[in-house]
């Protein structure tokens, strides 16, 4: 009502304005023109009045987004420097890229990102897959009371810090856990797996499979509970059997959201786990335990060579962010909208 009684006003304005000769159009272009920004700022502040809730329950994980993943991007400048804690960032001694010709000519560096590149890579392969099977048998279940208490179960160890998971695993299979004592009960030796670093991928990658693996169904059952159930029904009654109905509807329909949390995945692959592997590393030593964030931690910070440590993660930063970007470009590709749209 107020937009029409504006471009009524608008229109006899313009009207009158203009010389009789103008006609009809000059009054459609005009009133058109006249009247586009002020319909504009009235959705703007009709969303904002109508979102409001929402912005305002949005506001504190905004806050603690700027303040514990922006603001301490200032700092990153330390990486270009010879940073002193004592004279500060405006008094600390400029380096440029001493610090980064340091950190690739350091082989130790190189076998922090061999590892993390391996590790990363098994979970890829055997720990993403995972959440979509685990979401798939949880959608076939059909009693809803199994399939909650199904739920609670996997989501529970989501819950637990590293600490406890590699206490309850230490307890379960290390050299003096309950699978090693049944097997000096037998006579058939020992099994060295939390201290072997030939399967420590293999471990980290079994304990983020049993810390995780339920939390990551949550987004694949959403998108499971978004697929027309009518298309199952005219399968069924065309002949399609289970199987088809899993390869012809079900996976098409969880397609994007399997390319988007691939995309996050790959965007992420060089972050594997900072505190689980700084509790495990002493076990199995720092050649198998090393990877960029505890390489940053001991030979950064550990050392007090704030600089070098801040480089190393400039260089991380770098590189998950290409990464992401081709990941989002490939999607786009196979026609898939990614994380963010062309």
């Amino acid at each position: 009502m107020v937009s029409t009684v504006a471009e009524q006003g608008e229109d006899e304005q313009d009207s009158s304005d203009r010389p009789a000769g103008d006609g009809g159009a000059g009054r459609t272009t005009a009133s058109s023109a006249g009247t586009a920004p002020q319909v504009d700022r009235l959705n703007w502040r009709v969303r904002l009045r109508r979102d409001k809730s929402l912005i305002l329950m949005t506001l504190p994980a905004v806050g603690l987004l700027l303040v514990f993943n922006y603001l301490p991007m200032v700092g990153t400048i330390t990486a270009f420097q010879y940073y002193d804690p004592l004279d500060g960032i405006r008094n600390s001694q400029w380096a440029g890229l001493a610090n980064f010709r340091q950190l690739f000519g350091d082989p130790l560096f190189w076998h922090a990102m061999e590892n993390t590149l391996y590790i990363s890579a098994v979970q890829l392969v055997l720990f993403f897959p995972i959440p979509i099977l685990l979401a798939l048998l949880l959608n076939s279940v059909l009693n809803s009371r199994i399939r909650s208490v199904v739920q609670a179960i996997t989501f529970l160890p989501h819950f637990y810090s590293w600490v406890l998971v590699v206490t309850l695993f230490q307890q379960m299979i290390g050299g003096a856990g309950l699978l090693n004592q049944f097997l000096r009960q037998h006579n058939a030796g020992t099994w060295d797996f939390m201290t072997n670093p030939h399967t420590f991928s293999l471990l980290v990658t079994s304990q983020v499979v049993w810390k995780d693996a339920g939390w990551g169904i949550i987004v694949f059952l959403a998108a499971l509970s978004a697929i027309d159930q009518n298309l199952y029904e005219a399968a069924a009654s065309d002949g399609a059997g289970r199987w088809r109905r899993l390869w012809h509807i079900t996976l098409p329909g969880m397609r994007s959201v399997i390319v988007l949390m691939l995309v996050l995945r790959l965007g992420n692959a060089l972050s594997v786990g900072f505190e689980q592997l700084l509790i495990q590393r002493f076990a199995v030593g720092h050649d198998a335990a090393d990877v960029l964030d505890t390489f940053s931690f001991y030979y950064g910070i550990g050392t007090q060579n704030y600089s070098y440590g801040a480089a190393a993660g400039i260089f991380k930063s770098v590189i998950s962010l290409l990464l992401i970007w081709g990941a989002n470009k490939l999607a786009h590709r196979f026609g898939e909208d990614g994380l963010y749209r062309k």
